[in-house]
């Protein structure tokens, strides 16, 4: 069973028990990236290291340490 004939199972079963329809599939998604985001910005903090710009350094140590063409 995909995930739309779920969600038409369950607003159905829902609508039938007169109880609230259930969230649409993808309606959190953003949501719950950023809340993900915030987590791991939380944590690193805790745990004494920088809260953000981990990816951009990497990412720039990267470029600096590959070999340059003489093209």
């Amino acid at each position: 069973m995909s995930v739309t004939q779920q969600y038409l199972l369950d607003t159905y079963r829902a609508r039938q028990l007169g109880e609230p329809a259930p969230p649409a599939p993808g309606a959190d998604d953003w949501q719950v990236m950023r809340e993900l985001r915030d987590h791991r910005q939380f944590s690193a903090v805790v745990a004494g290291r920088p809260a953000h710009g981990r990816i951009r350094l990497a990412v720039g140590r990267w470029l600096h340490l590959r070999p340059r063409s003489t093209h």
